[in-house]
């Protein structure tokens, strides 16, 4: 055991006043052998802690000239497919009946790695030119619209100025990634000269021979705003690191609360604003503001163009015999009339396009994330099937959609006298939209004036102006005349 330093000075103290080792021993409390080094050691400058050797192990007693082919044919082998100081003593046990330790094991495999280390090993830090933008995809828990999820939130890392930006989507997919980063464009005014990608990004994926296939949605997203893209290995994060760091930041800084926002694009005015604020810090280097550096960055970068992209990625689909399309597992409604054909759909982030085969749009019904077994309902689109079958109203999935009071209505009627006032529904609706369609033959049946096309349509129109609902003429502007003649 090595002695303090505070006992090597005395043991010199003493034995220069000519007193004896063992009186020495006496006084200090320690062996001889113990005053007979510090005594005579003649150097007492600083030495590093470590002798730099691994240690004796008994697997060079014997053993070496087997298991050192081991971890040597490991070299040819994948990174995660050799041997580990676990498997070369379960191997050592079992074919070679080795009695030692483990740790005795893990000392061998520790200096034979040393020993085979390469030159080549490592990394080098790189260094980014001014515009370039490494993209990744992060998860976290948030609530939106007041339902908690698990959100992916696109993460652009600046390298040069490390600059983050943040923006939550409910999905990885291209149409994602494109609509994030149009998002993360528009906020900063510019777009980077290069994009850095790996093929998890939801923009391409890797080929069997190693290339990178794009696409098209990204591909045009790239030529419209004519940066040129790169990617890069997912598992290798040292080749984009800035933006792994990032994601790692975001998650324990910006998600942390759990984030809470309306929507998808309320919440991404507010993680862009708080990277705003947190870009206000110096940088780890430069005893300059991100902000500032950032904002220099910007000579580097491309302006935007005139137009806005438009991030719809458009599918072919065929509908069934409902005139229902599945896009992604879930089922869209076109409306019967569409049934059995071939369709253009566009998918957007929060909205699916259908449009019919002169390209006018048919609806836009909310998109949905993740499998839903419950296709997206259009009320208005089913409302001229049911008019004309009207026997099916008791079962038809849009009932629900309307208030008690206008449900009431065709109940209580036959099929043959209910085809006509939804008929009269559906035609109005065509020209008002449903919601203020429903809102018009609620207070209608209210006022217990007769549901028909010309009643529904007159009021809609008024709840369309923001005249109200109440009908007739107002009759507030006389009251003046009324006071005067009183």
């Amino acid at each position: 055991m090595t002695a303090p330093v505070c006992v090597r000075r005395r043991i010199r103290q003493l034995d220069r006043r000519g007193l004896s080792h063992r009186g020495i021993s006496r006084k200090l409390g320690v062996s001889r052998t113990t005053v007979a080094r510090y005594a005579d050691h003649g150097d007492y400058s600083p030495k590093p802690l470590g002798s730099g050797h691994a240690g004796r192990s008994l697997v060079d007693a014997g053993y070496s000239a087997v298991v050192d082919g081991w971890p040597a044919a490991d070299l040819r082998m994948p990174v995660k497919q050799r041997h580990t100081a676990t498997r070369v003593y379960e191997r050592l046990v079992a074919e070679c009946g080795f009695t030692g330790s483990y740790s005795s094991v893990q000392r061998w495999v520790r200096r034979w790695r040393r020993e085979h280390r390469m030159e080549s090993d490592g990394f080098a830090e790189l260094e980014w030119t001014p515009g370039s933008m490494q993209v990744d995809f992060g998860q976290a828990g948030a609530v939106i619209a007041g339902v908690e999820r698990v959100a992916r939130f696109l993460v652009a890392s600046f390298p040069y100025s490390n600059m983050r930006r943040v923006v939550a989507l409910p999905g990885e997919t291209s149409e994602c990634v494109c609509q994030g980063l149009l998002w993360i464009f528009e906020r900063m005014g510019m777009a980077p000269r290069v994009a850095v990608f790996d093929n998890a990004t939801g923009v391409g994926h890797r080929r069997p021979e190693g290339t990178a296939a794009r696409t098209r949605l990204s591909s045009l997203f790239c030529a419209h705003h004519g940066f040129g893209p790169r990617f890069r290995d997912p598992y290798s994060g040292h080749e984009k690191g800035s933006v792994e760091n990032a994601v790692g930041f975001a998650g324990r800084n910006l998600m942390v609360p759990m984030p809470s926002a309306g929507s998808f694009r309320a919440s991404a005015r507010v993680r862009l604003d708080a990277c705003e604020r947190v870009a206000g810090s110096d940088h780890c280097r430069h005893d300059v503001p991100v902000i500032e550096l950032f904002e220099a960055e910007k000579d580097h970068m491309l302006p935007l163009p005139g137009v806005r992209f438009d991030p719809c990625d458009w599918r072919s689909v065929k509908t069934d015999k409902t005139g229902a399309a599945t896009i992604d597992a879930n089922r869209y409604p076109a409306g019967p009339k569409w049934r059995s054909m071939r369709l253009q759909a566009g998918a957007r982030v929060f909205e699916i396009e259908p449009r019919g085969p002169d390209g006018e749009t048919i609806t836009t019904p909310e998109r949905i994330w993740g499998h839903s077994a419950e296709p997206q309902a259009d009320p208005a689109s089913l409302l001229a099937i049911i008019a004309r079958k009207p026997r099916i109203w008791g079962e038809s999935p849009i009932g629900n959609d309307f208030p008690e009071t206008v449900r009431a209505l065709p109940d209580r009627m036959d099929a043959r006298t209910r085809s006509d006032p939804l008929d009269d529904i559906r035609a109005v609706a065509a020209d008002c939209g449903l919601a203020a369609t429903v809102k018009a033959v609620e207070t209608v049946t209210n006022a217990g004036r007769t549901v028909d096309r010309a009643a529904i349509g007159t009021c809609a129109k008024r709840i369309l102006e923001g005249a109200g609902t109440e009908g007739g003429q107002d009759l507030k502007r006389y009251d003046k005349y009324m006071k005067e003649a009183e």
